[in-house]
């Protein structure tokens, strides 16, 4: 995405990519500026604390962090940030992403993370979320939004397709 990056996409592994790829198409969709990149935060802390202490003055607004298993990165990021961080869990194979979601929402008191749902339904919740707090301050983006949630009711057919469907009697 060309511009400012308003948002910061991370994730513990390259193999979260096609998961937090539904964040960033979300962005794409709706001309979000944000930056990907790869934060472990068990096998680069200096990369993590670095990104997260670092993000404010780059510009960024909300981090979207998304990890599976013990899930530790975006807990640690919102301790070093004081951006909002939405936590997406990754569904792994093990425990289909519950270790995850368990790990991201069972922070303590004092250092929030907004967590969402497990895999692919959280990161566009989450790309959605961050648009929206962007709109906040950003009529255009909230106009984009507006027409986004307009095209997605527009989509939903009133009755089903098929001729051997109920009929409604009434």
């Amino acid at each position: 995405m060309a511009g400012q990056a308003k948002i910061g996409i991370i994730m513990g592994s390259l193999s979260d990519w096609p998961t937090m790829k539904r964040a960033a198409d979300v962005l794409d969709e709706l001309g979000v500026a944000y930056e990907a990149k790869v934060v472990s935060a068990h096998r680069t802390p200096k990369r993590l604390y670095e990104y997260a202490e670092g993000a404010k003055a780059r510009g960024l607004k909300v981090i979207i962090a998304g990890a599976g298993g013990a899930a530790h990165l975006p807990g640690m990021t919102a301790a070093i940030t004081q951006l909002p961080v939405l936590g997406v869990p990754i569904a792994t194979k093990t425990l289909s992403g519950q270790d995850s979601l368990l790990s991201i929402v069972q922070m303590p008191a004092g250092v929030p993370v907004g967590t969402l749902a497990i895999g692919d339904a959280g990161a566009t919740n989450a790309g959605l979320l961050a648009a929206q707090i962007l709109a906040l301050e950003d009529d255009e983006l909230a106009k984009r939004l507006e027409a986004l949630r307009a095209k997605q009711t527009a989509s939903v057919p009133e009755a089903p397709k098929d001729p051997e469907a109920p009929k409604d009697n009434a």
